[in-house]
């Protein structure tokens, strides 16, 4: 469920007419829903509340800080995967010793500052990595609190591009091996192993990939446990998928269940590392007709927004729902087009449309996650704004950059 509806023919979002906002901030824009933020944040902790759960909201899905604010105030934790992230976690207000740090490739700047703040968990995905930590963790003369990253080999059903948890992907440690890092890591001076973790990916619509993928841990743990391994921490990332378009994905109550009678005899504590079930549907992707352009073979409505903007559909041919801002339009069949010169910058194809009007507004649904976090400024265009709304108010939460500070990104060589 989401606050994105119609109210006296004109789409909302809560309480406020889009118009409005388009009429302060201009096209195209994201805006962002605190209600729908609220709820699924508060589904997902009431679906898990018979064991001690963390949520740690995966800042890569909406790396907002007044997106991660709302969350802090909810009591999520943070799941970040680079130090910029971290920053933007602790600036926001989320806990230190609720933040986690994965990801593949950490850099030694990146662990010192970890170190130092110190944050609850690094998820360690190599055994060359895990030996790098404990450097430079003994350089500061600390521990490093650690959960490893197992790779559990399982198919997730999901987009080849956002599938990670196959032998021949990078992320995390081959199942087979894992015995022998945790042994290594208790070899370690300045390492303290806590926890264990995997995510095989993201957009899952079924619950048996994870079913399967967790299986596999529980076994491992019960093997690490009997091997002496203190295993205090299960980690079961994220990857719950939204619908999008026809799909059906679980429910939040539903993948709590089954994570629940998997785990619950481990008397582990979990961790979740949820971003796109709580941030997809909580945000809109608000952009302008500029005018529709007709040829023998194809009509197209060439917008605002482009492929920079929302780099979803181009990256990973995704679908996403575009409704009419103003309701009851005749329909037509186009192509929905962006400005940015690629074949690739199409938000959908021949699709059931309304017949548009040059400056109509249209409303691109479920780009609360990985729209504005991916965007860039391709062919020279700027970052667009972002717009949260609580009720019938809205405030600016990243404003449209200027061709001042774009341009001024560069500079010209001490020779020219």
């Amino acid at each position: 469920m989401d606050y994105f509806h119609y109210k006296n023919g004109i789409y909302h979002a809560e309480d406020v007419p889009l118009p409005k906002i388009a009429e302060a901030v201009g096209t195209p824009f994201y805006c962002y829903s605190s209600a729908t933020f609220t709820r699924h944040f508060n589904v997902l902790k009431e679906a898990f509340a018979a064991i001690p759960t963390t949520i740690c909201y995966a800042v890569k899905a909406n790396s907002n800080l007044a997106v991660l604010k709302l969350l802090a105030g909810l009591g999520a934790g943070a799941d970040t995967v680079s130090e910029g992230e971290i920053r933007r976690a602790v600036a926001a207000g989320i806990p230190v010793e609720k933040v986690v740090f994965s990801g593949v490739g950490k850099t030694r700047d990146e662990m010192r500052y970890a170190l130092s703040l110190p944050i609850s968990q690094f998820n360690v995905e190599s055994l060359e990595e895990l030996e790098q930590l404990n450097e430079v963790a003994a350089s500061m003369g600390v521990i490093a609190p650690v959960a490893v990253r197992v790779n559990p080999d399982v198919v997730a059903n999901t987009h080849e591009k956002i599938t990670t948890g196959r032998k021949e992907d990078k992320f995390g440690i081959p199942y087979d091996m894992a015995p022998s890092v945790y042994a290594r890591a208790a070899e370690l001076p300045h390492i303290k192993v806590q926890g264990i973790t995997t995510h095989i990916g993201s957009q899952l619509t079924s619950l048996e990939p994870f079913r399967k993928a967790f299986q596999r841990v529980v076994s491992l743990v019960e093997q690490l446990k009997a091997a002496g391994h203190a295993i205090e921490v299960v980690d079961l990332g994220g990857g719950l998928g939204i619908p999008y378009a026809e799909e059906a994905p679980p429910s939040p109550a539903e993948y709590a269940q089954m994570i629940i009678k998997e785990i619950q005899h481990l008397g582990c504590r979990l961790e979740l590392e949820p971003g796109r079930v709580i941030a997809g549907n909580a945000g809109i992707l608000v952009s302008s007709l500029l005018y529709m352009k007709r040829t023998p073979h194809r009509e197209f409505a060439v917008i605002d927004a482009a492929m920079n903007d929302l780099m979803r559909p181009a990256m990973y041919g995704s679908h996403h729902n575009i409704f009419p801002v103003q309701e009851g339009k005749p329909m037509q069949k186009a192509d929905i087009v962006g400005p940015v010169c690629e074949t690739s910058d199409v938000f959908t194809k021949q699709a059931d449309i309304p017949d548009l009007k040059p400056d109509d507004l249209v409303a691109i649904r479920s780009a609360g996650a990985y729209g504005a976090v991916m965007s860039g400024t391709y062919n020279t265009r700027l970052l667009i704004p972002e717009v949260l709304v609580e009720g019938d108010k809205f405030a600016v939460i990243r404003p449209r950059q200027t061709y001042e500070e774009l341009l001024g990104l560069d500079q010209f060589a001490d020779w020219q």
